[in-house]
């Protein structure tokens, strides 16, 4: 089971492609409340498009909870803006491991507004 310092660790790369190899082939991953991107090849795009609008991100594991295949953690992220400008929000993330201990229920529960506000 892959477990939070992994799943950050490979999110704070900025590498899409880090990502994949803890991801089930049919997973899907949905950020607040926007439609959920399912299959790798979705997963990929939509974390290369997030990717793009800033220029780092830096997750802090404040608490992590297992319980079974489900595993909840909470954190502060830390978005760097491409004007260099820090943001530092509350994100719970929650994610449920299929029989492979691959990823296959992934969802990021935020407000990402502050990151993209003016000034």
């Amino acid at each position: 089971m892959p477990n939070a310092q992994t799943v950050f660790r490979a999110v704070d790369s900025m590498d899409p492609a880090a990502i994949v190899p803890l991801l089930a082939e049919d997973a899907r991953m949905r950020f607040g409340n926007a439609d959920p991107f399912v299959g790798h090849e979705a997963i990929i795009a939509g974390a290369t498009a997030f990717f793009g609008a800033i220029r780092k991100i830096r997750h802090s594991v404040r608490t992590v909870w297992t319980v079974g295949a489900d595993t909840i953690a909470e954190t502060d992220v830390t978005y760097t803006r491409h004007d260099g400008k820090d943001v530092t929000i509350p994100v719970v993330s929650i994610w449920r491991v299929d029989v492979d201990d691959r990823i296959e229920d992934y969802r990021v529960f935020y407000d990402v507004s502050p990151v993209f506000a003016p000034g």
